[in-house]
């Protein structure tokens, strides 16, 4: 039996992170179910070999890397507009609606969709929590005091408008300038889940940070189609299987670790913010008319595959 002998597969997170940690768990479980005949690469952050984190899904296609995983909202979005229902502001209410919706039909469309336009296959989405402010000014509890403060971003249209309406100085930029431009005190802010607010040192430069939840982040698993179509069913399904496994243990410990990073970020005195229902339908008014132009824009299956069910 032909086996993909040898995958290469990378992220651009440290190698304590969710996602790497469960990069090693679908190691370990395709070679569980395959024995010595796989080998996997892993390389945690291509960060460390002077590539940037946008580089690993055209990597993936040209066949350099076997597999990666991306975030959705980096890039993807602008060839495939589809992908910008899950960038939209306060759109999903709960990781357990995101989940469902990812795993279910929304996921399957998108997949197509990705399939469609990109030299990949795409195996399941990771979960990459919801996004929150920090910043190094003052506490944030209504749009009003977002005025004025230069925040980077990934680059994202949808984020940046976002951001816009609220009254910020948004500076969409890939993540190693920003963090180079917080260090110097160029940036004031930033938006991310808390693990990767604490993986990336960000608590270096932020005294302070607002549970605003904004943006759902899903990351993608990509893998290079070529390879991937050429190897036989009980590859292809052990592949498939060892990832779901991985997501699975990914999605567990993600919720964990965000409970766990906020009470080390807390005990290392870094000031949270915890909006109450008014203050949050503030900010979702102030960014409505974002979702009010994707409905004209987006197909309105995507809203109904989206729906909580």
């Amino acid at each position: 039996m032909k086996t993909p002998s040898h995958i290469r597969f990378a992220g651009y997170s440290p190698p304590d992170t969710t996602h790497s940690r469960a990069v090693s768990r679908f190691r370990d479980e395709l070679t569980a179910r395959l024995g010595s005949s796989v080998r996997v690469d892993l390389f945690w952050n291509v960060f460390d070999f002077g590539y940037k984190g946008m580089d690993l899904t055209n990597m993936v296609e040209r066949g350099q890397l076997t597999m990666c995983y991306s975030s959705t909202g980096y890039g993807l979005s602008d060839l495939i507009p589809e992908l910008r229902i899950i960038d939209l502001p306060f759109f999903f209410d709960s990781v357990e609606h995101a989940h469902r919706a990812l795993d279910g039909e929304l996921g399957a469309y998108l997949t197509r969709r990705i399939e469609s336009q990109k030299g990949c296959r795409i195996l399941g989405y990771w979960d990459n929590g919801f996004r929150h402010i920090s910043n190094r000014l003052r506490p944030i509890r209504t749009p009003e005091d977002c005025a004025g403060l230069r925040i980077r971003l990934m680059p994202n249209e949808i984020h940046k408008k976002t951001f816009e309406l609220i009254g910020a100085a948004p500076f969409p930029m890939n993540l190693e300038r920003g963090l180079a431009m917080m260090a110097s005190g160029e940036l004031d802010a930033q938006e991310n889940p808390l693990a990767n607010t604490s993986a990336y040192g960000i608590n270096k430069y932020h005294e302070y940070i607002t549970m605003t939840g904004h943006f759902y982040a899903a990351r993608a698993i990509f893998t290079h189609k070529q390879s991937f179509d050429s190897w036989p069913e009980e590859i292809q399904a052990a592949v498939r299987e060892s990832i779901r496994e991985a997501i699975l243990f990914q999605r567990e410990i993600a919720q964990a670790e965000e409970i766990k990073k906020r009470g080390e970020l807390e005990s290392a005195g870094i000031s949270f913010v915890d909006l109450t229902a008014e203050e949050r339908s503030r900010f979702e008014n102030a960014v409505s008319p974002i979702v009010e132009e994707a409905r004209g824009q987006l197909p309105e299956e995507l809203f109904r595959l989206a729906a909580r069910r």
